[in-house]
């Protein structure tokens, strides 16, 4: 019992498949980036992608499990506030000091990331392994995903222009219908086809990373052929993983100490944790290339996709820690 126990706990600890698809992305991009007509093809499939991932998002989204949760109002604005308050605010602070230390794209990458909103899939999978509201933290993640459709672009465009660099607010409003189209039309078709879709969540889940995956492609493909890797040094891709672990740290000592002070139970408080604390690379990546299109987008993602792979790796610790914690208080 004790070596299955070791060998479960090693488990959650060793990347997942898709964390190793996306740096065989990045590598195969550094090796074999488009180029010309191929470029442009790429790019345009990449675009497309973009659509079907926000219009599966839309088609996916249960609502009668959701609605289950939607009662808890003050737990939702607690997530709700660590995902759209804390984190741009932590993102605002550290933009002066990284601003020496970094290239500028990846410092507004880091802004961009703070202003993401909550995964779904990990949130709920975490907040069940701890033992959490999983019925609010349904609610909670969803309800952060579809605002993150508006309020992540008004967002990154407000923190960006604070300090300059940022997309421009005028381009915000076609970005935000080339994002919410696919998905409003995913939301009205998800009486007819939610049922076959979650049938078929395995085929979807393969199609949701393959776009990813291409749209990894073809944003670091762009970046190498524009000299990526001749910017970034090692120093400042390990001062970046620092700055994701410090972010999730941080985020996740308020939001854990935060729910405490404001009389939460248990089981809500961990919802509060692993939905406050979470940032969405499925929805980040596709948005990042549609906000910062002519940019330097695969130096923008970096700080998403390496976040990914820490909040997965921390959070799959600290969920295996509450669930064996004795359960203490209200």
């Amino acid at each position: 019992m004790p070596q299955i126990r070791d060998m479960q706990r090693l488990a959650y600890l060793r990347p997942d498949g898709f964390a190793l698809a996306l740096v065989a992305a990045v590598a195969l991009a550094s090796l074999l980036p488009g180029r010309g007509e191929g470029a442009a093809l790429v790019a345009g499939a990449a675009n497309l992608a973009i659509g079907l991932l926000f219009f599966l998002h839309g088609a996916r989204l249960t609502r009668a499990a959701a609605l289950a949760g939607a009662v808890h109002w003050r737990l939702h604005l607690a997530v709700l506030g660590a995902t759209f308050l804390l984190f741009p605010l932590l993102g605002l602070l550290l933009q002066p000091l990284l601003a020496g230390l970094m290239p500028p794209a990846l410092v507004l990458g880091v802004l961009f990331l703070c202003a993401l909103p909550s995964t779904v899939q990990s949130s709920v999978a975490f907040t069940s392994i701890a033992g959490g509201n999983v019925p609010a933290a349904v609610f909670s993640a969803s309800t952060s995903s579809m605002l993150g459709t508006v309020l992540t672009p008004l967002l990154i465009g407000l923190l960006a222009q604070v300090h300059g660099g940022g997309p421009a607010m005028a381009s915000v409003k076609p970005i935000l219908l080339q994002l919410l189209a696919p998905f409003l039309l995913g939301q009205l078709l998800h009486p007819r086809i939610g049922g076959w879709s979650r049938r078929h969540a395995r085929l979807l889940g393969l199609v949701d990373r393959g776009s990813i995956l291409l749209i990894v492609y073809a944003a670091f493909g762009e970046a190498v052929a524009g000299g990526l890797w001749r910017q970034l040094s090692p120093a400042a891709l390990a001062l970046l993983a620092a700055v994701d672990a410090g972010l999730l740290i941080v985020a996740l000592f308020l939001t854990t100490w935060g729910s405490r002070r404001l009389g939460f139970s248990r089981a809500d408080e961990i919802t509060i944790v692993f939905c406050g604390s979470k940032k969405s690379m499925a929805i980040g990546i596709p948005m990042a290339g549609l906000l910062f299109a002519g940019r330097s987008v695969g130096m923008i993602v970096l700080p998403v996709m390496l976040f990914h792979q820490i909040q997965l790796f921390v959070c799959a610790m600290l969920a295996r820690r509450y669930a064996g914690a004795p359960i203490a208080g209200p």
